[in-house]
């Protein structure tokens, strides 16, 4: 999507983080590696458990120091449109305005962590390795943006500026359903119909609510964030959900897709319920109240 050049940004919403060590993890043979891609592309919360052992098999230290930084550059909507920490920034904004109407209670998370390589969360040691996620113990989203290009050179998706929001907006997503309580309820099973692809599929059906309604969110002095979709912008959306399905993961890997190994829901039930979203609104998002056969 594109944002309308005059629109005022919050961009306090979003800060850049910077002391990590770089580096990604390596070593750990295949096994390791598709775990990490299956079980964090998108979430990583299933995966906390496991990263202190997966850093130290990977021979990566912690981060020695960080330091937040505040995005004072990114300033209007057309700072979002060339640059990428601002797009992050300004859909943040965006996002938080919107969700702020549509849930009792709502309460904001923690200022999006954008980072390159390695940062700490309230989950564990977070790399790029990881992929985007969100940790519930600190409400933090955090986004290694370089994430984005592995979206496209190494999972073929489209990409284009709504992809890169469809990510952050699944993750706001996640933030969601802590709120109302399916997070919590979820549990870290896998399989077809298990709760995290529930979980999953709910993130993916709130970002598309966003999406349907993000031209219609506005500033402080009445601008809209972002001008309406096109049908370009949801087919790189598509694409985007449909490149982190768990089918298309195990086959970029080159292993058999095996349904019980399934923690975020095929290429087709990503797309659909991101489309479910975007067609009925948050309240068709009950992934948890459908049987299996209409998940």
């Amino acid at each position: 999507m594109t944002f309308n050049d005059n629109v005022r940004i919050d961009s306090s919403k979003a800060r850049k983080r910077k002391g990590g060590k770089g580096g990604v993890i390596a070593g750990g043979g295949a096994g390791i590696a598709l775990l990490l891609v299956i079980g964090s592309q998108l979430l990583g919360f299933d995966l906390t458990p496991f990263a202190p052992a997966v850093q130290q098999i990977a021979g990566g230290g912690a981060t020695s120091e960080q330091a937040d930084e505040v995005l004072d550059s990114c300033a209007s909507g057309a700072d979002a449109n060339s640059n990428v920490e601002c797009r992050m920034a300004a859909t943040a904004d965006s996002l938080d305005r919107y969700w702020s109407t549509q849930v009792g209670n709502y309460r904001a998370p923690a200022p999006v962590v954008l980072f390159n390589g390695q940062t700490q969360s309230g989950c564990g040691t977070a790399s790029s390795s990881t992929g985007p996620f969100y940790c519930p113990p600190d409400e933090t989203i955090y986004v290694d943006v370089a994430f984005f290009d592995t979206l496209t050179e190494d999972y073929g998706a489209s990409g284009g500026s709504l992809s890169q929001m469809y990510v952050l907006a699944h993750e706001w997503g996640h933030h969601i359903s802590n709120l109302i309580g399916t997070l919590s309820g979820a549990g870290q099973e896998t399989g077809p119909t298990s709760g995290s692809v529930r979980l999953e599929l709910q993130a993916d059906c709130f970002a598309g609510a966003w999406v349907q309604n993000a031209s219609n969110v506005t500033d402080e002095t009445g601008v809209p964030y972002l001008k309406p979709v096109t049908e370009q912008q949801i087919a790189d959306a598509m694409s985007a959900a449909a490149a982190v399905g768990d089918d298309h993961i195990m086959q970029s890997a080159g292993v058999e897709v095996n349904p019980e190994r399934f923690s975020h829901g095929i290429s087709e039930q990503r797309q659909r319920w991101f489309m479910t979203g975007y067609e009925e609104g948050p309240t068709g998002c009950g992934t948890f109240d459908v049987p299996a056969s209409q998940l």
